[in-house]
């Protein structure tokens, strides 16, 4: 008889012991080999994904998406067994080499329709009872005549219309409620059935995120500080050195490397926005690690840039090429949001004009970027017409005062409109 082998939530953090099930990536029935994603989990920091402990059949699915499981609970059960012929194929229940001893068949091996040969896959039998048919109602497509899954939804969505009953006499109109279901991924309404609500537990990550915002707010005590940069000189500079940039480094060059090391100048001329209140003490770093904010496939993450200022620009947008594509995979790691000195939020991506971004606990002080927008500004007397930019720094007045936050926003905008200061290290 195969092996049968529990796939298990795995530890993926000292602090964390809940996940939620993200989706599932390979179907019930369907040969896995060993070491290939089965399931996508997410936790309180980034999206995980389980590979299969064997090769073999996803046997069952214990935990559907958006359902939650603790580390160590079962969450799929795997049926050890080699690769079918023509690749992955559902699984064919193994026969016994003697007569088995006379009990009801299980589910898993029932003949199916039209060959002897054949077998119901399990989620293919759930459907059946489900709908009271009977497998020999059913035409099996499936390799060796196995009945599957698809074979009876096809079936199902073959069936003609039930008719329907004569109508009964009309009555005096009434408000109607659709059924209230609280399930995850249900519909509720108290109201007419074109009023309907869907539940939708909050993802893992959204629960952090909406805990440490609302953790800054309740702690510390944030200021913002508003400035505009007039974006020209350094849109001058891009647009010169963009192509021979990224015929040598692979890489495109954006605004960000310029912000990041403007923001490293910054950081060294006011070490209080790179600080943190730890304990009654304030933590000066004499490094910056800088978190950049970017839109991931389950929300917003701040991946860490560490020693910023040891960085090149290419090694700056390379990176941040690199976590953008992970984010968008969902495949990010824990280790890579953790820590972080200093935030960099660019809002303008998205069409924001002006935002009071919120600080990222234990951090102090976060950078926000926004739209570039030509506007009339006033240059030696003359009104002229600039790229302009307004940016934002969000910092806990605890340990940042005004002036260091004013100055801070100062120097992001002197380097900015001055980019050659980054080089001559002025």
């Amino acid at each position: 008889m195969s092996e049968t082998i529990q796939v298990e939530v795995p530890t993926v953090g000292e602090s964390i012991s809940e996940v939620q099930i993200g989706q599932w990536l390979k179907a019930e029935g369907e040969w896995v080999e060993s070491g290939q994603d089965i399931v996508e989990i997410e936790t309180e920091k980034a999206s995980v994904q389980i590979p299969a402990p064997v090769s073999g059949f996803l046997e069952s699915i214990q935990k559907q998406a958006e359902e939650f499981a603790v580390i160590g609970e079962v969450i799929a059960t795997m049926r050890v067994a080699p690769q079918p012929a023509g690749g992955t194929a559902p699984a064919a229940a193994p026969q016994a080499a003697a007569p088995a001893p006379a009990a009801s068949p299980a589910p898993a091996a029932s003949p199916a329709a039209g060959s002897s040969s054949g077998f119901v896959m399990p989620a293919a039998q759930r459907l059946l009872d489900q709908h009271g048919l009977k497998a020999s109602d059913v035409a099996a497509t499936g390799p060796g005549g196995r009945l599957l899954k698809e074979d009876i939804q096809a079936h199902i969505d073959r069936r003609p219309a039930p008719v329907a009953p004569p109508a009964a006499p009309a009555k005096p109109p009434t408000a109607v409620a659709a059924p209230r279901r609280q399930a995850a991924g249900s519909l509720v309404a108290d109201g007419p059935a074109h009023r309907t609500e869907e539940v939708k537990p909050l993802s893992m990550l959204r629960r952090t995120i909406a805990a440490r915002l609302v953790e800054a707010q309740q702690t510390a005590a944030l200021l913002t500080t508003f400035n505009e940069i007039d974006m020209s000189p350094t849109m001058t500079i891009r647009k010169q050195y963009k192509d021979r940039f990224a015929e040598r480094h692979g890489v495109k060059l954006g605004f960000m490397s310029f912000f990041a090391k403007a923001a490293v100048e910054a950081l060294k001329q006011f070490p209080a926005v790179n600080a943190e209140i730890r304990d009654g003490n304030a933590i000066y770093r004499n490094y910056q690690d800088i978190g950049i904010a970017i839109g991931g496939g389950k929300g917003l993450v701040v991946p860490i840039l560490r020693n910023v200022e040891r960085m090149s620009f290419a090694d700056i947008e390379g990176t941040i090429g690199d976590f953008a594509k992970q984010a968008g995979e969902n495949r990010l790691q824990p280790e890579d949001l953790m820590g972080g000195t200093f935030t960099i939020s660019n809002g303008g991506i998205y069409g924001s004009l002006l935002s009071t971004p919120i600080v990222n606990p234990p951090q102090s002080g976060i950078l926000g970027l926004h739209s570039i927008q030509e506007r009339p500004v006033a240059i030696d007397g003359q009104v002229v017409i600039r790229p302009m930019m307004y940016v934002a720094l969000t910092y806990d007045h605890r340990i940042v005062d005004g002036r260091e936050a004013v100055g801070f926003l100062k120097t992001i905008k002197e380097v900015i409109e001055e980019p050659a200061r980054l080089f001559l290290e002025l």
